[in-house]
């Protein structure tokens, strides 16, 4: 079946269950969730997370397939720096009217043409062929990282946007829960139908995820809260596009703090996860028990813990929300240096994936909902886009010049335990900006109700 006719359908039964569902009967927990918000944000979701899906795993595995050195492979993964830098760009889907298609509104607009640049991408990788020019399949491969960023952008700008305040916890799970439903159910389609019709069909049948955002932008329409629509610029005007979203940003009080807050906090998760893999083949843990623990159970741990965190979320406020979880992500930490100590144990190496992933799907939540709240409404693409980018840098440094070499003067146990230690600086940090209240003076208008207050 031609997947374009599932995702339409998809389309069409959001529509409905926005317009028609019962929501009164549902648990009063769950009624959240059904709100027309939080749907659009786990569509859109669903768009984030293919593109990611096909540059990575999808392409290792048609690379490996195709006999490309490891070498060669491994180096594909630079393609992703492109959701690193992607702030660089982000002021154009903020400061650029689109003509013509632009009068569909401004992020209605950006994302009909970023999804449609993500479908000509990807298709244009499907018939890249890996055996004949490897360069021209890292070229597409850049094609596919540089519009999935852009998508990635506009999707992020237009879900701030749609979010009310008080819906920004429950929205960012709904997110993320779109996004793994992206990018697992796209890898997931591309092994299946590669196998049965090739490389070639798998890809362009991929290229129908990009769909469901750009139909919930048409439903949906330009967010009430958007700000300033963009206007046509001189080139002086464009400048101060680019540059007005960065200053706003850092001339709020306390906004130095909070960058440093962002650098800061993920250090000791990043440190920690990205090293998981190798402590279980140390371990010696079989291929099917990995799948089984880390991918199985470690999956649906993460869909708890985001379904936990947008109820917590709910009734603690932001400011508690986030401080929980900051302490429930260091903690998350020991239970690895349990398993390191312990060695071998298929149930402690479920209680140690089970909690991590709780504790990382609560803070998925949390935290990109603070973020979200520091999006100034005029500029959410562009400060969003760096906030995210700066997320996770000093993280993904520090594993890729230190962690083994720590690992091996130290040892497991030692490391995970540093690595809880890593991360008390951002809780601290946090905790500081809360008691002064930097946390309400640096929020942006993204984060506060009309009568200016965060939620």
């Amino acid at each position: 079946m031609n997947q374009s006719y599932i995702w339409i359908a998809a389309g069409i039964i959001f529509a409905l269950m926005v317009k028609f569902f019962p929501k009164d009967k549902l648990p009063k927990s769950v009624r959240p969730y059904m709100e027309t918000g939080p749907l659009a944000a786990l569509f859109v979701g669903m768009s984030s997370g293919f593109p990611y899906a096909m540059i990575g795993a999808t392409l290792t595995t048609r690379l490996a397939q195709d006999g490309i050195d490891k070498k060669t492979v491994t180096a594909f993964s630079l393609i992703f720096l492109a959701y690193n830098i992607k702030f660089l760009w982000a002021w154009v889907v903020d400061g650029v009217q689109i003509p013509i298609l632009g009068r569909l509104g401004q992020r209605v607009s950006w994302m009909l043409l970023s999804g449609t640049m993500v479908i000509l991408a990807v298709a244009n990788l499907a018939f890249a062929d890996p055996s004949t020019d490897i360069a021209y399949v890292a070229l597409s491969a850049m094609f596919v990282g540089i519009a999935g960023a852009t998508f990635d952008i506009v999707i992020d700008g237009y879900r701030i946007e749609l979010l009310k305040p008080h819906e920004l916890g429950v929205g960012s799970g709904m997110s993320q829960y779109g996004w793994r439903i992206g990018s697992a159910g796209a890898g997931a389609l591309a092994l299946v139908v590669a196998a049965r019709y090739g490389w070639n069909i798998a890809y362009l049948a991929c290229a129908s995820f990009a769909i469901p955002a750009m139909f919930t932008a048409i439903i949906m329409g330009e967010p009430e809260r958007r700000r300033e629509a963009a206007k046509k610029r001189g080139i002086s005007e464009l400048v101060m596009a680019a540059v007005n979203p960065f200053t706003e940003f850092f001339q709020r009080n306390g906004a130095w703090l909070v960058l440093l807050f962002i650098l800061l906090h993920k250090i000791g998760d990043t440190l920690a996860n990205l090293t998981f893999r190798l402590l279980f083949e140390d371990l010696q843990f079989t291929n099917d028990e990995v799948a089984f623990y880390d991918v199985g159970i470690g999956f649906w741990a993460y869909l708890i813990g985001i379904f936990i965190g947008g109820i917590l979320y709910t009734r603690l406020g932001m400011k508690k929300a986030v401080m929980l979880s900051l302490i429930l992500m260091a903690i998350s930490n020991l239970s690895f240096a349990g398993l390191a100590f312990i060695g071998h144990n298929n149930w402690a190496m479920a209680a140690a994936i089970g909690f991590e992933n709780i504790a990382s799907g609560f803070g998925g939540v949390a935290v990109v909902a603070y973020f979200s709240a520091l999006c100034d409404l005029r500029f959410t693409a562009s400060q969003y886009a760096l906030i995210s980018a700066s997320a996770s840098v000093v993280g993904r440094f520090l594993t890729g010049t230190t962690a083994g070499g720590l690992i091996e003067s130290f040892g497991y146990v030692n490391f995970y335990v540093l690595t809880t230690f890593a991360a008390v600086p951002g809780v601290i940090l946090f905790w500081f900006l809360v008691k002064s209240g930097l946390v309400d003076e640096a929020a942006g208008t993204a984060g506060k109700t009309e009568s200016g207050e965060t939620t």
